[in-house]
């Protein structure tokens, strides 16, 4: 009797093993897939979504489907990744829109200064997402094989800069910035030549004085191009706009996906949103307390940012607007964001 008890138990337990084992092993099923994304430069905050995206899709498959970030350029320049996709080169890629603003005209859009963003890092990426979801962004990206996955929600822009700090904003006249989209013209308004090179381009040029600031998501992008070795200042509250980074996936790739898959990586979009918002906040509390006593912090008052942004703002956008009327609905795309809720 005792054995027969024994041999019950341990049944059960076996059992219980089992059930807890299938559930705790619950994995979408599936086909082997191997993606490829394309990225420059190093790991960094804003990375930190495609590296979730890549963790979390082999946990939740068991390794079934792989997504492989190629960072320096591996697979394409910063300037490339359109045509990448647009080649079948790779499956996945982080797209600047101010690399190429010929091959995405609507998506400049995000570039332009002063927009009604940077308030929240949640309602921003919602905002985004709607740019996105809009009909003639999805024709852009498509006539490049491309479907926009999920925003990388950059930061507002600050400068950060070699020599002489700008006190006020007339001193930006005659200085070289890199700064690109509608920040760059914001700051050709102020008398400063615009220069747009890629990221990684830039330690080289401020650290030789062939720029002398240069605007990048603040703050883990200066941290992460090095800018803080060769720096001297920082603004801390210009914010005169952003720029757009999203993640694209290749059309053609997607579409072959078993739905189970697909699905699984649509659902994955909050999680790794999620971590580029914690990713950005670590590195302000890293950067913030160091820069404060090492650099020049300069803080404009009201007065002067609200006329900066009656110059450049609402003018500008008009501009934007004007110019890309003929190619599509420009007014509705600014709409988006304007009329957002």
């Amino acid at each position: 009797m005792l054995k027969i008890k024994r041999l019950i138990t341990v049944s059960l337990m076996f059992l219980i093993s089992n059930i807890f084992a299938t559930i705790v092993l619950a994995k979408v099923d599936g086909p082997s897939v191997f993606w490829k994304y394309s990225l420059w430069g190093k790991r960094r905050a804003f990375t930190e979504g495609a590296e979730t995206l890549s963790k979390r899709l082999a946990e939740e498959t068991d390794g079934k489907f792989k997504l492989k970030i190629f960072y320096g350029g591996q697979l394409a320049k910063s300037r490339e990744n359109w045509d990448g996709l647009k080649a079948n080169s790779f499956e996945m890629a982080t797209v600047c829109n101010f690399y190429h603003p010929k091959k995405n005209p609507g998506l400049m859009v995000l570039t332009l200064p002063f927009l009604p963003l940077g308030s929240s890092f949640d309602r921003d990426a919602k905002v985004r997402q709607a740019v996105y979801d809009h009909p003639i962004l999805k024709k852009e990206a498509s006539k490049f094989n491309g479907i926009y996955f999920m925003t990388s929600n950059l930061p507002q822009y600050e400068f950060m800069g070699k020599g002489k700090p700008p006190l006020k904003l007339s001193d930006f006249k005659g200085m070289r910035v890199r700064a690109g989209g509608g920040v760059g013209t914001a700051m050709v308004r102020l008398g400063a030549t615009k220069m747009s090179v890629p990221a990684p381009e830039t330690y080289t040029l401020i650290a030789r004085g062939a720029v002398d600031a240069v605007s990048f998501p603040f703050t883990y992008a200066h941290a992460a191009y090095k800018i803080p070795e060769v720096a001297d200042w920082y603004t801390a509250n210009l914010s005169p706009g952003t720029s757009d980074c999203p993640y694209v996936m290749n059309m053609q790739a997607y579409n072959k996906l078993p739905k189970q898959y697909q699905n699984l990586l649509n659902s994955l979009r909050g999680e790794a949103l999620e971590s580029l918002k914690a990713a950005y906040k670590k590195a302000d509390d890293k950067n913030l307390p160091i820069w404060k006593k090492k650099f020049k912090e300069i803080r404009y008052d009201k007065n002067t940012l609200a006329e900066f942004k009656a110059k450049v703002g609402k003018p500008i956008w008009d501009e934007w607007v004007s110019a890309n009327k003929d190619q599509f609905d420009a007014q509705a795309v600014l709409d988006v964001i304007l009329n957002y809720k």
